[in-house]
């Protein structure tokens, strides 16, 4: 059905406009970021600053706030109970700043008021880290099994082995469903802190919405593509067993 001339066209009609509705999400958020990256916000308020507003706003008071080598490298890390934010983020008076420093804030604030989702992510982030190792092995060796004559009484076997392989990459698209909830959330937290704060004004703020707004999009994409992805292994397992 989706196998012509040698191509495999679960790839070009599954998996190929996700990873390009990736692309573009990743060129959106790093233009959007850089453009807002260039203008000072009114209030001169720095990436740090934002960060430790949103958290004192919550009541969090426990969690360091460190600055971090690299490009768009900001995060929280819950083990250090540590933000780390980069260089054009942690002390640039810029709304891009101020909005991915709140949104990491959020995220701190999550932990601290033990956020559902947030908590199903770092408990599940270990054992999807080994299905998504094991799982193409696994898709592998079964398909090429399931492929000899000879061990053609084998073949539900490596069927099953196949599938369990994909069944085990599908933990990434359970992380992934886990994820999109955490990372709107933390964005919503973020700039419900900027507004009642006062922490920009008006068009500061709407500029750190865009800024959100476009990082949020990635997130969706990388939802599309992993399911996609565990489709087409899905019908590549089944097509075999055909």
């Amino acid at each position: 059905m989706f196998y012509f001339y040698g191509f495999d066209w679960t790839y070009i009609v599954l998996v190929l406009p996700t990873i390009l509705f990736a692309l573009w999400t990743n060129a959106r958020v790093n233009s959007t970021f850089k453009k807002y990256s260039k203008i000072r916000n009114s209030r001169g308020l720095t990436g740090a600053q934002a960060a430790q507003a949103v958290l004192r706003a919550n009541g969090v008071t426990d969690v360091r706030i460190e600055r971090v080598a690299g490009n768009l490298t900001d995060h929280y890390d819950p083990k250090s109970n540590v933000i780390r934010l980069s260089d054009q983020v942690y002390d640039a008076p810029t709304p891009a700043a101020v909005g991915v420093a709140a949104h990491e804030a959020g995220h701190a604030v999550q932990y601290a008021q033990n956020y559902a989702p947030i908590r199903i992510r770092s408990a599940i982030v270990n054992v999807t880290n080994i299905g998504s190792r094991l799982s193409l092995p696994l898709i592998i060796l079964g398909i090429l099994m399931m492929s000899i004559r000879s061990l053609a009484r084998f073949s539900q076997f490596f069927y099953y082995v196949a599938i369990f392989g994909v069944l085990l990459y599908g933990l990434c698209v359970v992380f992934q469903l886990v994820t999109l909830p955490t990372e709107f959330n933390a964005s919503r937290r973020a700039l419900k802190a900027i507004e009642n704060g006062y922490l920009l004004d008006d068009t500061d703020r709407k500029a750190a919405k865009k800024v959100l707004s476009a990082a949020a999009m990635t997130y969706v994409a990388a939802l599309a593509t992993t399911l996609a992805q565990f489709l087409r292994l899905f019908l590549l397992v089944s097509r075999r067993r055909d």
